[in-house]
């Protein structure tokens, strides 16, 4: 069991205390809850940092890091979906993308090829995600024109996002086809 995947496995276990901690509803709770969600966000930079500096990559992590990403992503935007009516759409275009990424990954894994890690559109969606949910978790008051702006560019990042990565996927089932010799 590696660092880096301990820190993964505290980011799965901050996903309950998230939840309790945020609907509680002590004096405070909003921030307490806000604090452990950064502490997960920073655990998802720091435990790919460590696994490839410190060359402790592993098939769990490389299986796991991901899972974490999505049930606290999922987590995170279905709490905010209750006090926000176009967390919803958000939610939509979330599990259109995650969803094309799991299929096109397992059917691409099945061919032999898979994705060196994120690309840089992935990573820039993951950044733009973590600002809106923390600013949307913070400010309380936020009027709602900003928070419709705010969910408005995650969602358009999201959708970019995917744009984004539907050639890479054709272009990795075309070097697929090529390496085992169809047309």
């Amino acid at each position: 069991m590696t660092t880096a995947n301990k820190l993964t496995i505290l980011r799965v276990l901050m996903i309950p205390a998230f939840l309790v901690v945020l609907y509680w509803g002590f004096p405070g709770s909003r921030y307490v809850a806000l604090g452990i969600y950064i502490v997960a966000c920073l655990t998802d930079l720091l435990d790919g940092y460590i696994a490839r500096h410190y060359n402790q990559t592993t098939d769990f992590g490389k299986f796991m890091d991901p899972v974490a990403d999505k049930l606290t992503e999922g987590a995170v935007v279905l709490c905010l979906m209750t006090r926000y009516r176009w967390v919803a759409a958000l939610v939509v275009l979330y599990v259109l993308k995650e969803g094309f990424m799991a299929v096109a990954g397992l059917v691409m894994l099945r061919r032999g090829k898979k994705l060196d890690g994120a690309k840089w559109f992935g990573k820039v969606c993951t950044f733009v995600f973590y600002l809106v949910t923390v600013t949307l978790i913070l400010w309380v008051s936020i009027p709602p024109t900003v928070a419709d702006i705010l969910i408005a560019v995650c969602g358009a990042v999201m959708a970019f996002t995917l744009a984004m990565y539907i050639p890479v996927f054709v272009k990795m089932n075309r070097e697929a086809k090529a390496d085992a010799g169809e047309k």
